[in-house]
């Protein structure tokens, strides 16, 4: 026993106890940490076929290796084009598959267009060389996906409240940003631009990766605004779904003007 004691007061048994809690707390993270969605397999054809696309239609802003494009305008150092390294997969597929790139019209911030300038394998092949240049995101998992088999839409709605409905609305209707910026309406998005979106922090929006929300907690957030918009408004007028004040404009407005034209009435028929 006193042999045990001793053991237990040496010096070396503190940082032995450290080194093993250290290696237990690791492992146990390693193991049940969320796991990031897995890159698609990818060829060096495609590769090629990604990287002479982007230097054709992509390098004049982002630079003929990704890296950013600035200049100096009027004394000003000013971005033309972000660095692409660690961009990921996923950030080159919402952007182009939204039609967000390449850039329509210059401005504040890119707006999503119906025609799309790329087919489905070229944009493919542009995020297959951006994701070569640096670790990034990747696509989700077809799992994550899967809203309504496997969503939790009230689960999602708590989450939406607490993180997305300050810019979104709390009906996912969008609102208006300083500068002129906006969070665009999330009605009739596709569930994987709205996952990515999460992933890769587009423009104002900040970055949602799988510590901060894991792929279980996006897919719930999915359940919640497929299906919120797919009820509708059952309690009647949706007004936009801008929330307590278009209703209060509403209410001001209109029961004002009639409470006004009643008095008036009342007053005419006592006269």
């Amino acid at each position: 026993m006193n042999a045990l004691a001793a053991r237990r007061r040496h010096p070396a048994a503190i940082a032995l106890l450290l080194m093993l809690a250290l290696v237990v707390t690791g492992g146990l993270y390693a193991a049940f940490a969320p796991k990031p969605a897995a890159a698609a397999a990818v060829t060096a054809d495609q590769v090629a076929q990604g990287k002479a696309l982007f230097q054709a239609n992509c390098a004049s802003c982002h630079g003929l290796n990704g890296e950013g494009n600035e200049a100096e305008v009027g004394g000003e150092l000013r971005s033309f084009g972000p660095s692409l390294v660690g961009a990921g997969a996923a950030a080159v597929h919402f952007q182009m598959e939204t039609g967000r790139m390449p850039l329509a019209n210059p401005g504040v911030q890119a707006q999503r267009v119906s025609k799309i300038k790329f087919e489905q394998e070229e944009i493919d092949s542009i995020a297959a060389w951006v994701a070569t240049l640096g670790p990034g995101p990747a696509r989700p998992d077809e799992e994550w996906l899967d809203w309504e088999g496997s969503g939790d839409a009230g689960r999602g709605g708590t989450i939406y409240r607490s993180n997305c409905a300050m810019c979104h609305s709390s009906a996912g209707a969008g609102g208006a940003l300083t500068r002129g910026k906006y969070a665009p309406s999330l009605e009739g998005v596709e569930p994987v631009h709205i996952y990515e979106a999460m992933l890769t922090g587009p423009q104002n929006m900040p970055v949602f990766n799988d510590t901060n929300l894991t792929p279980e907690d996006k897919r719930d957030v999915i359940a919640y605004v497929k299906q919120m918009h797919a009820v509708g408004n059952p309690g009647g007028l949706g007004l936009g779904g801008f929330g307590p004040a278009a209703e209060a404009l509403f209410a001001w407005v209109f029961g004002l003007s009639i409470m006004i034209g009643t008095a008036v009435w009342l007053g005419q028929k006592g006269a």
